[in-house]
């Protein structure tokens, strides 16, 4: 018997995507870890936003509300994360398509957390700096933030999939 992953239910469908946004996290970790790619800042705002997803997906997925406004009310959190992972990632993403004319280093974050209250700080890191602009990893073409964007938009999706669909 095979079973169509679309008509799974939405606990099933929103476990999945908690799975896979805590198996993307591990993912740059290991990457940092293993393979000495330092993270920028916005590599570190896209891990934050993953978190933050993943933590809608997975108690959204642990309550699992029968009522139609319970399990659309978590979709829409779940796309509302997804679509602050989707600015973050598409920001650096086009930071590495055009980088600054002047490259510069920036501080460390942790030095920019402990001197600039959080509004200054949520903007500059979103202005990026040149370390932002290095690609130095790429998979089928697409660097590591471009890969972000891509899977912030799948698991988007699919938690509005998981939400809105018609169940029988």
């Amino acid at each position: 018997m095979q079973t169509n992953p679309l008509r799974w239910s939405f606990r099933a469908q929103f476990l999945i995507a908690a799975a896979a946004c805590a198996a993307l996290i591990g993912f740059a970790i290991y990457s940092q870890l293993q393979w000495g790619l330092e993270p920028c800042p916005l590599c570190i705002f896209q891990r934050i936003a993953f978190a933050g997803l993943g933590l809608v997906l997975l108690v959204g997925g642990l309550h699992a509300p029968r009522g139609v406004v319970g399990r659309r009310l978590y979709g829409g959190l779940a796309f509302a994360a997804a679509a602050v992972g989707i600015g973050i990632a598409g920001r650096h993403t086009w930071i590495q398509l055009f980088p600054p004319e002047i490259p510069a280093c920036g501080p460390p974050l942790d030095f920019m957390r402990q001197t600039m209250s959080t509004g200054s700080l949520i903007r500059k890191v979103l202005t990026g700096t040149g370390d932002c602009g290095l690609v130095d990893w790429t998979f089928l073409g697409l660097s590591m933030p471009a890969w972000s964007l891509v899977w912030f938009v799948l698991l988007g999706a699919w938690a509005l999939h998981a939400a809105f669909r018609r169940r029988r």
